[in-house]
């Protein structure tokens, strides 16, 4: 979310933001037998308002809205905003420290094995800075750990690990799901790191322009590696954990990808797919 709509309980390990409320299993099995798609996944919101699997996990649509079958605007034919969304603040703070555990992936063997951070106290105060180095330019982020500290500890953990060293991009939303969606080291939304992350999204989150957020497959406690950046316009539910914003150099770098376009649309349904412009990561550098 990101690559992939709102996730549903998957055998497969997409990563994906979930946009709709789905109101039964048995609708949401028969969405996914009329689109077509049999492999849940990591989630992310569709263009029209309905779930749609967003780490590479399946889309899973709305019983009242079908899958978008419009075709992605041409390149350089981007509305992007230029007012960033403001970052989120706790109302009550977080304990500090407060303690993380990262339990291993229910869902199977990893697409690459990564080390899981040491359960116990991670702070929750403080900033990290992260460069991400790509083929489309460098985008410098700014980890927040009040807003998230066990999804920061994990992020820093598996950069330092060069978990995402050689890892590309792999959706792009350029309309009213506006995000790069990356992180994945399978490359289609359904990798992950062999572990899982706690929820740390809270009531009253939004999200837009300038925000960092990880993705799920919309059970609980389903975030790994994979995460979203937020480049614009971005309708979906506070299920996904905020933990961090892009500086205007890495949103500039954004915008470029998202005027070039989308290469083809994906599985999703929803007009996302893999962006024209390559974005694969050369490094990640923490500090």
């Amino acid at each position: 979310m990101p690559g992939w709509g709102p996730p549903q309980s998957p055998p497969g390990k997409r990563t994906g933001l979930i946009v709709g409320v789905v109101a039964a299993v048995v609708v949401l099995l028969a969405a996914f037998v009329v689109t077509g798609f049999v492999t849940p996944g990591f989630l992310l919101p569709s263009r029209d308002g309905s779930g749609t699997a967003v780490d590479g996990g399946a889309p899973v649509t709305s019983p009242s809205e079908p899958p978008s079958e419009s075709a992605p605007p041409p390149s350089g034919n981007v509305t992007i905003p230029t007012t960033r969304t403001p970052e989120p603040h706790r109302a009550t703070p977080l304990p500090d420290p407060s303690t993380c555990s990262f339990p291993a992936d229910p869902n199977g063997p990893a697409a690459k094995q990564a080390t899981r951070p040491t359960d116990g106290p991670q702070p929750a105060s403080g900033t990290v800075g992260v460069t991400l180095r790509t083929t489309a330019g460098d985008i410098v982020l700014s980890l927040d750990r009040a807003l998230a500290p066990c999804t920061v500890a994990s992020f820093v953990s598996l950069a330092q690990q060069g978990f995402y060293t050689g890892t590309k991009c792999h959706r792009l939303g350029v309309t009213d799901l506006q995000m790069l969606q990356c992180g994945d080291p399978a490359g289609d939304g359904t990798g992950g790191p062999g572990y899982t992350v706690p929820d740390e999204f809270f009531p009253g989150l939004a999200y837009g322009r300038g925000l960092i957020a990880l993705a799920n497959t919309g059970q609980p406690g389903s975030g790994g590696s994979q995460f979203f950046m937020m480049f614009g316009t971005t309708p979906i539910p506070p299920t996904y954990t905020v933990f961090g914003s892009i500086s205007d150099a890495g949103l500039a770098v954004l915008d470029k990808v998202a005027r070039g376009g989308i290469a083809s649309a994906g599985n999703a349904g929803d007009g996302t797919g893999p962006p024209r412009i390559p974005v694969t990561f050369s490094s990640v550098a923490v500090g």
